[in-house]
């Protein structure tokens, strides 16, 4: 009798060291960092071949739920459906006879739960049924629950660094995008007796799909652009590299290039870019200082605004945007004169399409108030009131798209 006792006693004795040594064990491989294989390996040899549990299937919740381990399964186990089968169960349930009959090759299902969330769950089978109730397996199953639920946080805790990882590579990758896209605008803008040029942009991500650009010919000549690709972030912001790309060259190696010419090459240009996946409007205007010309085209662009102070015209003569046809049907190059102290201001549609905290867009008419009200400033610091007023404007709201401002003075 009293060996009987010594014997239970040291058999709950050698089950608590089992236990405490299988913990330290899993402990340590997370601590060192093993690999998510690794781990379950450990894990399964302490269920299997300690424990004696022959029949498996462990469920965890990543982007989808995922089956991460599971040995000595076959048919109807398979067939398990995680949202259906099992996130009613709460607690460690034995499976005696159920309606699910996926869950009936198994014994026992211990779920893993973090507050209200369901993190994983454990279904094992193949347990002794020739003891009392099942097997006294089912002593263990809370030392299983707690073991699988530190399995499952060290997982997810390995799954969260990974995406925070990548999303920090992510991160340094478009801040470096968007430090190389700022070099591809023009850097310094003339201001001087014949030409005050200004502009300020604001990218509604690190990068964006506006653009502008500012080019001497010579003395005499000058050309300015703007342009919006439809679509935002990388893939805008890479379309409209090439955009430019392409722009720059015709300008620099074709310079007798009509601006009819040069849309309908830009448009064959964008269209092989973006394989008819989006499109770019774009505003192109050249100046000649002696004669005091501004041609210009617009292909589907806000329509920039010409203006003296007082009166206003909207320049909207063109074509349709580049890329929206293999061939564009007709291109309308409008010539105008400039007289001294008139102003062109050029902008994309997140200006215009800003909306305030009632919904109310921005608009044309408000920019050209603004514009008029404000005649007497600089380029540039017409530019930054501008922004100031759509800060104003916009309150508590985000911009709801990159945003570009060009203006130019005549003199």
């Amino acid at each position: 009798m009293a060996q009987a006792k010594v014997n239970k006693l040291h058999q709950k004795l050698q089950l608590k060291e089992f236990k405490l040594n299988s913990l330290l064990e899993i402990t340590k491989a997370i601590n060192e960092n093993y690999s998510i294989d690794r781990i379950l390996n450990i894990y399964e040899y302490i269920l299997r071949e300690q424990l004696g549990i022959t029949k498996l299937m462990l469920y965890s919740k990543q982007e989808e739920w995922v089956c991460l381990l599971k040995y000595g399964v076959r048919g109807e186990a398979r067939k398990v459906d995680v949202i259906s089968d099992l996130t009613h169960i709460r607690e460690i349930t034995v499976i005696e006879s159920s309606s699910i009959s996926s869950l009936n090759s198994f014994d026992v299902v211990i779920p893993v739960y973090h507050k209200d969330r369901p993190l994983a769950y454990l279904l094992i089978g193949d347990l002794n049924e020739d003891e009392i109730r099942i097997s006294p397996t089912i002593k263990h199953m809370p030392f299983i629950q707690t073991l699988t639920n530190i399995i499952i946080v060290a997982i997810e805790n390995k799954r969260l660094a990974k995406i925070s990882l990548e999303q920090e590579v992510a991160k340094k990758e478009l801040e470096l995008a968007s430090q190389m896209q700022a070099l591809l605008f023009p850097q310094d803008l003339p201001s001087n007796n014949r030409l005050d040029v200004a502009a300020k942009y604001e990218t509604k991500h690190m990068v964006g799909g506006d653009y502008y650009d500012f080019f001497k010919l010579n003395n005499e000549e000058y050309c300015l652009c703007i342009a919006d690709v439809s679509g935002k972030g990388v893939s805008a912001a890479l379309i409209m590299s090439n955009f430019q790309a392409h722009l720059r060259a015709h300008i620099k190696h074709h310079q007798k290039l009509t601006i009819d010419d040069m849309i309908h090459q830009l448009n064959a240009d964008v269209i092989n870019a973006a394989d008819g996946e989006k499109f770019i409007t774009f505003f192109f205007a050249y100046y000649n200082c002696t004669t005091k010309t501004l041609k210009y085209c617009n292909a589907g662009h806000n329509h920039p605004i010409l203006t003296d102070g007082k009166k206003s015209i909207l320049l909207d003569q063109g074509c349709i945007g580049l890329g929206m046809l293999d061939e564009i049907p007709s291109v309308n190059v409008e010539s105008l004169p400039i007289a001294s102290q008139m102003t062109l201001f050029c902008y994309t549609d997140g200006l215009v399409e800003l909306e305030d905290e009632q919904d109310e867009a921005f608009e044309t008419e408000r920019l050209i108030d603004i514009i008029h009200n404000n005649y007497d400033l600089s380029m540039a610091d017409l530019a930054e009131t501008i922004f100031r007023e759509l800060d104003k404007f916009k309150g508590e709201r985000d911009f709801m798209d990159d945003t570009a401002i060009l203006g130019c003075r005549f003199f």
